[in-house]
């Protein structure tokens, strides 16, 4: 009996100490001694966004593959893209592993409002630098976060362009269709404050979807029954497709707008003319201007990663992915999380060839505040 328990303790024991070395915190200024370093992102690969998500990991793959290319003080980066469905707790459990690897340097462009909540507060605990997450919600943006550095202007930047642009027009009485999510909710509030500082005393005409987009010839109906001048999409991927696709066969002629993350490319092309007249806000030059040297060298990384379609989307994953080279290449061969967190605080008008990312105003780090309206042709592409 003694000689089992003694087994037993020992077998015990070791796998405790085992644990205990593979749960290890990674500190912050641990050196990176592999001659490869990984990228950490979780986004929903499958689920209700997984057109954007498919998109924005192309164009990461496609930004990392160029860097790589040519090299970053010898090292090799390579991205780890785990598959959440686009649920937030297996984004949460995703972003665990991530960070618990000693050989994840960053994260970069986990995707979505409720699932980033969730990360944050761990990306807080490890100090790793978080490079772009994939969500322009302005309560991800908070002074305490100071291990993240967004790239795209927020939510609310866009509500406000949006917002004014149509006033400009004379577009004054909207209505907002949005989804009862954690973005739905945010960019209700967002427009309805950029209707307030416009003047307005009215608050929009708002229209509810549910959580799974269910009911959306129902909710059409009742916005087009209100007669508003224009309707404004509170809602993201394949929902916003369905939404489109029932306004114009109900009331082609009402205007509709929505957000940078409203439609993927493979939604624009789904909807063939249909996308005729829509206005969207973007928060990088148009993906197809290739007046623009960043839209070059975006397209010609698409390519030589053998990808031929180019959208809003992935070109924002390979802008991501090029900011993240730029602060690896400043951080020097010595590389450790916290080096390369400081790096990247130090990119001032960092010009890029056509947008221009400043990281120089402090927690909240947000390098960008680029915010332009679009109106789509029958093509699904920019027109004016």
């Amino acid at each position: 009996m003694q000689r089992r328990q003694f087994t037993q303790s020992l077998v015990a024991t070791s796998a405790g100490l085992l644990f205990a070395t593979a749960s290890r915190a990674v500190g912050v200024q641990d050196p990176m001694d592999s001659k490869t370093v990984s990228i950490g992102c979780s986004l929903g690969l499958t689920g209700p966004l997984a057109s954007l998500a498919r998109e924005l990991k192309q164009g990461l793959d496609a930004g990392l593959a160029q860097v790589n290319a040519k090299g970053i003080n010898g090292r090799e980066i390579k991205l780890v893209a785990l598959d959440d469905g686009y649920d937030a707790k297996r984004s949460e459990d995703n972003a665990r592993k991530l960070i618990a690897d000693a050989n994840t340097v960053a994260l970069i462009s986990c995707m979505g409002t409720p699932n980033n909540q969730r990360i944050l507060p761990l990306v807080d605990e490890a100090q790793i630098p978080y490079v772009a997450p994939q969500s322009g919600a302005t309560s991800l943006r908070k002074a305490e976060h100071r291990s993240v550095f967004h790239v795209r202007a927020s939510y609310s930047d866009e509500a406000q362009r949006l917002t004014q642009k149509l006033f400009s027009m004379g577009i004054t009485d909207l209505a907002i269709v949005y989804q009862d999510t954690v973005f739905g909710r945010e960019f209700l509030a967002d427009v309805t404050a950029a209707l307030k500082s416009t003047g307005q005393t009215t608050a929009p005409k708002a229209f509810k979807l549910d959580a799974e987009g269910k009911g959306v010839e129902s909710v059409v109906g009742q916005a087009v029954a209100a007669k508003p001048m224009a309707v404004l999409l509170g809602t993201a991927g394949d929902v916003t497709a369905a939404l489109v696709n029932e306004f114009k066969k109900v009331s082609p002629s009402t205007p509709l707008a929505a957000t940078s993350v409203a439609l993927s490319g493979d939604n624009l092309r789904q909807l063939g003319g249909k996308t005729a007249g829509l206005a969207l806000s973007m928060v990088l030059p148009d993906s197809g201007r290739t007046s623009v040297a960043l839209v070059r060298e975006y397209q010609k990384a698409m390519r030589t990663a053998g990808f031929q379609e180019f959208s809003a989307r992935s070109f924002e994953g390979y802008v991501n992915a090029r900011v993240l080279a730029e602060g690896l290449e400043r951080a020097g061969r010595e590389l450790t999380r916290g080096k390369l967190r400081s790096a990247l605080a130090s990119l001032r008008s960092h010009d890029m060839g056509g947008m221009t990312v400043d990281f120089s105003g402090g927690a909240p780090y947000v390098g960008s505040r680029f915010v332009d309206l679009g109106i789509l042709g029958a093509n699904g592409r920019v027109v004016g």
